[in-house]
């Protein structure tokens, strides 16, 4: 299921419950205390970011045409088809870092231990289950909600007719 990483920054208390749920369910272990021992180490796809009066969870967009896709010269980077997120075969990366100044949204890092590139990839084998993203489900707040477009459309729409209605009963008063 193709679906958006949403992210409510005002939810958001930069506990960094996401990166560590991020990290370990990218470990080979797929255990917190086993991970911490792993090596290399596991990295989070996902970050906190500081604002100048906020905190934001950063992770992939996975952009519709990605640039990281079209600019990767070893095919590393890749899509399996339009409902899958953009994900990388490490044995193929070979860390020029090229997808890392395609990013419009610079949340692809490279791992200097493994000399590949980390980025945010949906946790598609969870979705593939039917489970949520980790960040998400890690989240206590739910900064961090995964919604399909559709999902995302439809509140919006709500919220508009919300404000046109207030501001339609606002005039009669």
């Amino acid at each position: 299921m193709k679906g958006i990483l949403v992210v409510k920054a005002h939810r958001c208390l930069a506990c960094h419950s996401c990166e560590m749920a991020c990290s370990v369910e990218h470990s080979k272990s797929k255990d917190l205390f086993e991970a911490v021992n792993e090596s290399p180490g596991p990295a989070a796809r996902v970050s906190v970011s500081r604002g100048e009066d906020f905190v934001v969870p950063l992770q992939c967009r996975q952009c519709e045409n990605a640039p990281c896709v079209a600019v990767c010269p070893t095919n590393a980077l890749y899509c399996a088809d339009q409902e899958s997120p953009v994900v990388i075969d490490h044995d193929r990366c070979i860390g020029c870092k090229w997808c890392i100044l395609a990013c419009p949204f610079g949340v692809i890092t490279l791992d200097e231990r493994a000399r590949t590139i980390v980025k945010c990839d949906q946790c598609f084998e969870r979705l593939e289950r039917g489970e949520l993203p980790a960040c998400v489900t890690a989240c206590p707040t739910g900064a961090l909600e995964f919604k399909t477009l559709e999902e995302v459309l439809a509140e919006k729409r709500g919220a508009y007719l919300v404000e046109i209605q207030r501001a339609v009963g606002g005039d009669e008063k």
